[in-house]
């Protein structure tokens, strides 16, 4: 077949990888711009383009799909497939190829339709997630279903780790589910519309901790969120990115966000139950990432009984 990939972040690279390295031809690959990057703003093109580049395959980085679409019908796919693009696509590329287009989506559909499927099910503290291959319809992630494969959530998984987990598997069920796209063998159920929750782009809201929140939520917040965009806080007029943390219950007779023991390597803080966050790494504003025992050997700023808001 020939193929057309749209995808843009890390979480593509697998899938797009396994089509280069399959029987089809991948004649074309359709990607976000090129962006500016970290604290010096250098443009950067996305990693799908950077592994198109390696093989030597077209690319396209339309501002707008919807209104930039005539090259993907000039390259005449028999099928696109898609993983993580990052835009609407429109129906008449929807409907110009022989064999359609699917998706490879990163929860079990109808479950988390949108653009952060991993950190919201992380977030929400769901202990099962899963891929997706479906045809794409002009609704977002509201096409069949073709195939679905379940993973778990495990106690101590982040946002890395489940996008590890989760690109690989989609394109190993992605090239187990495509020969029967192929003859015409393979399954289509249509989803249940009543039973569709929805993932939408993280916000900044989203990233402040309420330490006033269950210990758990405050927990799940702050693996849901990294290692992008990070869960914050505030201290003493100064944001505090929280990087790694575990759950510690403690009986305590204090208010929610105080700082109530100081370890070598730790601080503990306390919630809106007895469920405490032990910190061990943060992002200081203006410094780069630390082990909380690297700040706390130094002239650290935590104290026992100060507050974060």
């Amino acid at each position: 077949m020939r193929i057309v990939f749209m995808g843009t972040p890390e979480f593509s690279l697998n899938v797009l990888q396994a089509l280069i390295d399959s029987e089809h031809e991948v004649v074309g690959v359709v990607t976000q711009p090129d962006r500016k990057v970290g604290r010096k703003q250098i443009v950067t093109a996305p990693p799908v383009k950077q592994l198109a580049q390696k093989f030597e395959i077209p690319t396209f980085q339309p501002e707008k799909i919807k209104l930039e679409y005539e090259q993907v019908i000039n390259w005449q796919p028999d099928i696109i497939i898609t993983c993580a693009f990052g835009q609407i696509i429109p129906k008449v590329l929807l409907d110009y190829p022989k064999f359609g287009a699917i998706n490879v989506h990163a929860s079990l559909l109808p479950n988390y339709r949108g653009g952060a499927p991993i950190h919201k099910a992380i977030m929400d503290g769901e202990k099962t997630t899963g891929i997706t291959i479906m045809y794409m319809s002009p609704k977002m992630d509201a096409g069949d279903i073709i195939s679905q494969r379940e993973m778990s959530i495990e106690y101590k998984d982040d946002v890395l780790s489940m996008h590890q987990k989760l690109s690989t598997m989609g394109a190993e069920l992605l090239m187990e589910t495509l020969p029967s796209i192929i003859n015409g063998t393979n399954n289509r159920s249509t989803q249940d519309e009543a039973k569709a929750t929805y993932a939408y782009n993280i916000k900044p809201v989203d990233e402040l901790i309420d330490w006033s929140r269950d210990g758990s939520d405050i927990y799940n917040q702050i693996r849901g969120l990294y290692p992008w965009p990070v869960a914050y806080t505030m201290y003493q007029g100064k944001r505090i990115k929280i990087c790694k943390a575990e759950e510690v219950v403690r009986i305590h007779n204090t208010g929610a966000g105080e700082i109530i023991r100081v370890y070598t390597d730790a601080i503990l803080v306390t919630t809106g139950d007895e469920v405490c966050i032990k910190i061990m790494e943060v992002q200081m504003e203006g410094k780069t990432k630390q082990h909380m025992k690297d700040i706390l050997n130094g002239n650290q700023p935590f104290e026992i009984g100060k507050l974060f808001e």
